[in-house]
């Protein structure tokens, strides 16, 4: 693909983008920017919770990971849908009856400020990492598609990227990433289902013909119940898919933003359990996607050094039309401008919500002052941090920090299972000791559970086990009413 071709996409896609953004935030407020205006449409939230927790990330992981895992990455999102049911009927309905804008007020009315800011911290900390490494990722294919070409640096990439994350979503706020995601949620499946024609129609088979073959050569697997030590195994997965989406979602202000600008509790809930079915039908296509892309590096006595790089290797190929590779990037770039500017306008929601008080600390019009230099603090924050990765990181350490960044999400999980679960009173300023050593007792576990669990490996599982420290140390410092 060429540099000029690649530009031209990117270009017509942010036209599209700032369009969408720019009908979205008329006279925007600051309830637009933190609830979307609590006005939203039924089929408009639906659609943008679809493609919510797809990233750039996804699109390029998911299909590499086929020749491996095979299809039992839907193990998981079975229990996904599972997770989301829990989340439309226990937390949409207690978020709702508080009319919280940020998710971490409940933890000041049920426990005291401590735990209230503690929660906000763990979101924050949790956040910055997730979508600045998201960003940077998704930066360096940017940069070396298109900016290296053109003798574009680095951070003159990166800059230029979050300046226009800034820029559609400094008005709107939630508006603007719902209708963002709606946008994103098209172009995702518009790339995924084109992408499997355009394999196909380069391998010369049937999709009947393809699947048939993508089977007997064991890419299309979904259930694995042989060894309970394989992190594949149905049950860690399924399992695993239901906790992890109640904390990484239900108790996420980045994804839940979205649901909670539904116009009535009961639309939230409807949209929360549809749009998790059709999720699963999307990962489905991104597997099958996978399955082509693999078949047709048989078919050509191909290989790749990484599984990750699958898409785009084939999409470079001779012979397999140029749409591919416009389709990749467009994708790639959906997500991504879709992901950071939600994580963006979640961040500057919690921020000024939860740590600097809000509404009850300032007027209104204060606050949108207030607002606004929070949201071009934490853009400048995620720009530092994504230069720092480029400057010091590697592989290692990139997946180092996205295993610290998923650890945060136990101890939210238990604050607000241990509050729901139990009518005990905490000693609200133990709270934060308890959150800090929750996931480091899980981390010595994790890294030591070959030996101490004769072999066995933890997976996603492990944040049951963080949300149970928690939810033991909570007890530990609570007392009856």
């Amino acid at each position: 693909m060429t540099p000029i071709l690649t530009l031209l996409t990117i270009a017509l896609y942010l036209l599209l983008l700032f369009a969408v953004a720019r009908r979205s935030s008329t006279n925007a407020t600051n309830a637009t920017f933190f609830k979307g205006g609590r006005s939203q449409s039924a089929l408009v939230v639906g659609l943008a919770l679809v493609g919510a927790p797809i990233s750039g990330i996804s699109l390029i992981s998911l299909p590499g990971s086929v020749a491996i895992s095979s299809f039992s990455y839907l193990q998981f999102m079975f229990g996904v849908v599972v997770g989301y049911t829990i989340i439309a009927y226990l937390l949409i309905p207690l978020f709702y009856r508080l009319n919280v804008t940020s998710l971490y007020e409940y933890l000041d009315r049920r426990f005291g400020v401590s735990s209230h800011r503690s929660g906000a911290w763990i979101f924050f900390v949790s956040k910055v990492l997730s979508a600045s490494l998201r960003a940077f990722v998704i930066c360096i294919v940017v940069q070396q598609l298109l900016c290296n070409t053109l003798g574009v640096p680095f951070f003159v990439t990166a800059g230029l990227f979050i300046f226009l994350v800034w820029l559609y979503t400094h008005r709107g706020g939630v508006a603007s990433v719902v209708w963002t995601d709606v946008l994103k949620t098209l172009c995702m499946v518009g790339c995924i289902v084109l992408a499997i024609f355009f394999v196909l129609r380069s391998l010369d088979l049937s999709f009947g013909e393809a699947m048939a073959q993508a089977s007997e050569r064991g890419f299309t697997q979904i259930f694995f119940f042989d060894d309970v030590r394989d992190s594949r195994h149905f049950w860690k997965m399924f399992i695993s898919g239901i906790f992890l989406i109640v904390a990484n979602t239900g108790l996420d202000q980045d994804m839940m933003q979205r649901a909670l600008s539904s116009r009535t509790q009961r639309s939230a809930q409807r949209n929360m359990v549809l749009s998790s079915v059709l999720q699963v039908g999307v990962i489905a296509l991104m597997l099958v996607l996978g399955a082509m892309l693999h078949l047709y590096l048989v078919e050509c006595n191909l290989s790749v050094a990484k599984a990750d790089d699958v898409f785009a290797f084939v999409a470079s190929q001779e012979g397999v039309p140029m749409a591919l590779s416009v389709l990749l990037v467009l994708g790639i770039i959906s997500a991504t401008f879709s992901t950071t500017g939600s994580a963006l306008t979640s961040l500057t929601t919690s921020f000024t919500m939860d740590i600097l008080g809000g509404e009850s600390a300032y007027t209104e019009e204060k606050l949108t002052k207030v607002r606004k230099w929070v949201h071009i603090a934490i853009a400048v924050l995620l720009m530092g941090l994504i230069f720092a990765f480029e400057r010091w990181s590697n592989d290692s350490a990139i997946n180092m920090f996205y295993r610290l960044a998923s650890y945060t999400y136990g101890p939210l999980l238990g604050m607000f299972a241990f509050g729901i679960i139990s009518k005990r009173a905490v000693r609200d300023r133990f709270v934060p000791i308890v959150v800090v050593l929750a996931p480091l007792l899980s981390l010595l576990l994790d890294l030591n559970s070959e030996w101490l669990l004769n072999g066995y490996e933890f997976g996603f599982e492990i944040l049951l086990v963080n949300a149970g420290v928690t939810m033991i140390g909570l007890l530990v410092v609570s007392h009856r009413r």
